[in-house]
């Protein structure tokens, strides 16, 4: 059990992942369970671990309860965490089964992150409020620089009438870029 303690410390400390999903309406990232499974899948044959997640309904009532249990195994050994989660029944706009899925999706996030310390503080899940300089340069980080080529065709885009506003929400663009762009 020492030697998978040891391993999941190394996955624990060594993982990174980002928060790759935007939420428009609340104006902010999040990462999903699909992020933390796809920035874990270098540790499964380097460590030697397999990770795997299962999901139980525990209660029905007076709301329908899922418990999710996220679980990392040598072989030999498991190591659990776990998440619980309500399914809203009376969330507007969706059917029962996008109810259970949004539910599911929350619970395999919240127990992967338990099980691999993902620090979900600032995360806008617990509180939906960022500093707006800070979620300026996520968006920023998370776009690509624009090259050349793709430059060219901005500058082609934008004298035909198109947004410069669709450019800068795509690209980073440096300044001088952007003095190129408005300069038409």
């Amino acid at each position: 059990m020492k030697e998978l303690n040891q391993k999941l410390a190394i996955v624990q400390t060594k993982l990174k992942t980002k928060k790759t999903s935007y939420n428009s309406f609340g104006k902010y990232f999040f990462r999903k369970a699909e992020d933390i499974l796809e920035a874990v899948k270098p540790f499964l044959i380097e460590q030697g671990i397999t990770v795997k997640i299962t999901e139980e309904m525990i209660s029905a009532d007076p709301v329908p309860i899922i418990q999710s249990t996220a679980t990392i195994s040598d072989g030999d050994n498991a190591i659990h965490a776990t998440a619980v989660v309500g399914v809203d029944l009376n969330q507007k706009g969706m059917q029962t089964a996008q109810q259970f899925g949004a539910a599911s999706s929350y619970g395999k996030k919240y127990a992967l992150g338990n099980l691999f310390l993902i620090d979900d503080t600032a995360d806008a899940d617990s509180t939906n409020k960022h500093d707006s300089k800070a979620v300026s340069k996520i968006k920023q980080a998370s776009k690509p620089n624009i090259t050349t080529a793709q430059l060219s065709k901005a500058v082609d885009y934008v004298k035909s009438g198109g947004k410069l506003e669709a450019i800068t929400n795509k690209y980073n663009v440096s300044k001088a870029q952007l003095t190129e762009l408005t300069t038409l």
